[in-house]
């Protein structure tokens, strides 16, 4: 009777064809031939099963028709194309798109839901996430385990996962429904409830059913193919027709990185405790870059804020030689360190005066200045010419009379301090006097002349120069101070020409009651602001610009300026000029309005800073070097060098703490190759639903961006929870508040370098990952 049945409705079109497949098993020495040259054809829609032994080539034999295991020799034509020269991509898109498989052990992902299984496939296949979602609770209503949806696996009973396996494997409605011993693990009842809905399947589509249990294959199968030792003992209804047609066409398979990242992060829910050490362990190292990155940020900035404060109107000086101090100036200066050049200890071996090479002369001509003459005004808060010119300052103590002794030229580190101070180029805005000095008395004027007293912040100052002012005592007022009268006293008056020699005059009481003396008096008492302290420490005797304006406008038409200009040698000391003391330098210091020997410029800002030095910059294009004119930027030196310290600490601590990511990358390795052993079995069901190797590296990839994530904001947020008792303990010790501040872009950079680290810690068990075998990972407990 069932054979009668059998012959009658199996006839049609050959769907899959075995030619002598041929697979062997090596073992060391010893060769198990599993499949003995295997001749095999199907139909389109029939329930075919496979009976035999344990060992005797069914499951194998299963194993190549669904693609799994690849066979040693013949041929899988499977609607009438060849599989010969399939690549493993073919073969991936194969089982996706040709193959369902039920399997005895249901082999479904244990941390993700039931509709998530039944999805897999589809997700493999492209398919968009609502029609996915849509046919999957199909099927799973077909089933009747709709409302179970929800559910994972281990909430279901045995009947139920196989049912959700059975939903799985039509999915993506394959020609071939593939079935090892679907029915082995389950109890009588639901076997044939199971059994039913196969044999449901199988009206149009090939079913392959593997099995031992011939009540079994006799009750439900269509056909029976008997196997023994690896070939085929019997097939109770071999094809009559042999009608092949060539209409096989396969869809790539791809899973997308979101798809891995949910796969990974189920999976990783699975596990919190051990992911939460993982990602702590590894944010160790983000934590000290953290820190430290906070803490090099937040100094920084008080640095920059000191220096704005501080240097912002720090000169630019533009002097007769300037000395270039950068780093080859510095290593001239320390010297050659190769200690092979001098091997003798008895020798003395030269060394190059650094002075003489790093040294530049500037040449002030009338180009230089008529180019300078034509900066922007609008963008300085002072501009100094100075130009060595001698006052000759004469006071009267009751009725004696002396003389001031002011030395020449640059003075600014003597204690008898006597400064040009900066004239305003804006009279509508403020100058750099008026922003980093407060006025104690008097007030500041560029068109009257006077003095101007600079004391510190305790208002002292030194002694000697109180003496030179006339003052004894332990303190002065300020009224005494301002109210003291002293005499500039003209060239035509202090020096005498005798006999064609000039020589300063040492009646101090007649010059003091020349008419032609310049009576000034101290205009102005001031001291630097609180926080600028790097540009007005110090005190002494500063003159503003209109007094020396008054002197040299005078002075330029004494007799001893026409001498000296009409002689070659020095009129004062009757020597020649050399190369310390020129013929412009004493014209200068006679007060012929000759080239400066400096000139000090003062940017309003940083910003404007930048403006005057690319100005100063653009005179020197396309020069000699002999004719360029060099400059000294006192805000950028000292800028470079505490930046470049604090460059140096923070890359040698940032190293430091780098050691401590290479572990982590280390650890994420082997973290990550344990959870490929973990998860073998999962790597055999992706690749049975056609999942490409790619794939499989790319769902532990996205485990290791989650955990490299995760350890990355984990390390971000305790470094800002840290930065708050750190703060408070160097506001204890400094002063200074809030200094730690890590900065937004660190933190991101910190976040990327912890994901990019583990997974380059995770690539190799990703790989290894990838290349498991989909029949050895399937077998696997």
């Amino acid at each position: 009777m069932f054979f009668c049945f059998f012959h009658i409705i199996m006839l049609g079109d050959i769907m899959l064809k075995l030619k002598k497949i041929k697979k062997s098993y090596v073992t060391g020495s010893f060769t198990q031939h599993a499949l003995k040259g295997i001749d095999l054809e199907f139909r389109q829609n029939e329930f075919v099963a496979i009976l035999g032994a344990s060992g005797s080539g069914k499951t194998t034999l299963l194993n190549i028709i669904g693609g799994l295991d690849n066979y040693d020799s013949g041929d899988l034509v499977i609607n009438g194309k060849s599989t010969k020269k399939f690549k493993s991509s073919e073969w991936d898109a194969y089982r996706n798109n040709s193959v369902g498989f039920i399997f005895q052990s249901y082999n479904l992902i244990g941390h993700i839901s039931i509709l998530d299984n039944v999805e897999m496939g589809l997700t493999l296949s492209g398919v968009k996430g609502r029609k996915r979602k849509k046919k999957a609770l199909e099927l799973l209503k077909k089933v009747g385990l709709k409302d179970h949806s929800h559910k994972k696996p281990n909430q279901l009973s045995g009947g139920q996962m196989q049912r959700v396996a059975i939903a799985r494997a039509l999915a993506n409605d394959p020609d071939i429904l593939l079935c090892d011993e679907p029915t082995g693990a389950l109890d009588t009842k639901t076997s044939k409830q199971i059994m039913d809905l196969i044999k449901e399947i199988s009206k149009d589509k090939l079913v392959i059913m593997v099995t031992h249990n011939p009540d079994l294959a006799n009750e439900y199968a269509t056909r029976i193919v008997e196997m023994k030792d690896g070939e085929i003992t019997s097939d109770s209804n071999p094809l009559k027709t042999q009608k092949e047609k060539e209409n096989f066409k396969l869809n790539k398979t791809s899973m997308s990185f979101l798809t891995a990242l949910k796969l990974s992060f189920n999976n990783i829910k699975t596990k919190k405790g051990r992911t939460a050490l993982t990602a702590f362990a590894s944010s160790i190292g983000i934590i000290g870059i953290a820190l430290i990155l906070s803490l090099s940020n937040g100094f920084k900035v008080e640095v920059d804020t000191f220096e704005q404060n501080s240097l912002a109107q720090s000169p630019i000086v533009i002097s007769k030689a300037a000395i270039q101090m950068d780093e080859s100036t510095l290593k001239k200066i320390n010297g050659d360190k190769d200690l092979k050049k001098y091997p003798s200890t008895k020798k003395v071996y030269a060394l190059d005066d650094v002075i003489d090479t790093v040294t530049h002369t500037n040449n002030f001509n009338d180009d230089y200045m008529k180019y300078l003459d034509k900066i922007d005004k609008g963008k300085l808060s002072g501009l100094t010419y100075d130009k060595g010119t001698s006052l000759n300052i004469v006071r009267k103590d009751d009725d004696e009379y002396s003389k001031i002794d002011m030395p020449l030229g640059d003075v600014s580190q003597t204690r008898q301090l006597w400064t040009l101070m900066p004239s305003n180029p804006n009279k509508d805005k403020e100058g750099v006097i008026d922003l980093n000095y407060d006025v104690l008395a008097g007030s500041l004027s560029d068109d009257k002349p006077g003095l101007i007293l600079q004391v510190n912040s305790k208002n002292q100052l030194y002694s000697s120069t109180l003496k030179q002012l006339g003052f004894e005592g332990e303190n002065v007022s300020f009224e005494d101070i301002m109210n003291k009268e002293y005499k500039v006293v003209l060239n035509d008056d202090y020096y005498m020409n005798i006999h064609g020699n000039f020589v300063p005059s040492d009646d101090f009481e007649k010059m003091y009651n020349s008419e032609n003396s310049i009576t000034i008096k101290v205009e102005a008492i001031i001291r630097g602001k609180d926080g600028k302290e790097m540009v007005t420490n110090g005190n002494g005797i500063g003159y503003n610009n209109a007094l020396i304006d008054k002197v040299i406008s005078i002075n330029k038409e004494s007799d001893v300026v026409k001498a000296q200009k009409d002689s070659d040698y020095n009129i004062l000391t009757h020597m020649p000029f050399d190369e310390n003391t020129t013929k412009d330098m004493m014209m200068g210091y006679l007060g012929a309005d000759s080239y400066p020997v400096a000139i000090y410029i003062y940017p309003k800002d940083f910003d404007t800073k930048d403006y005057v030095t690319d100005y100063l910059d653009k005179y020197n294009k396309g020069k000699d070097e002999e004719d360029t004119v060099q400059y000294t930027d006192t805000a950028k030196m000292i800028s470079s060098l505490t930046g470049g310290i604090m460059d140096a600490i923070t890359i040698v601590l940032i190293a430091f703490s780098s050691i401590s990511l290479v572990v982590s990358s280390i650890m994420i390795g082997i973290i990550t190759y344990i959870s490929v052993l973990e998860r073998i079995k999962e790597i055999g069901i992706l690749r049975a639903l056609g999942a490409r190797k790619k794939d499989i590296k790319r769902v532990f990839n996205a485990e290791t961006f989650i955990i490299g994530i995760l350890s990355g904001l984990l390390g971000i947020g305790i470094a800002y929870l840290l930065n708050f008792p750190i703060n408070s303990i160097i506001e204890d010790l400094s002063g200074l508040s809030n200094v730690a501040k890590l900065n937004p872009m660190h933190a991101l950079i910190l976040i990327a370098t912890s994901m990019t680290l583990t997974i380059i810690g995770g690539a190799i068990p990703a790989g290894i990952a990838s290349r498991k075998d989909p029949v050895d990972a399937l077998r696997d407990e």
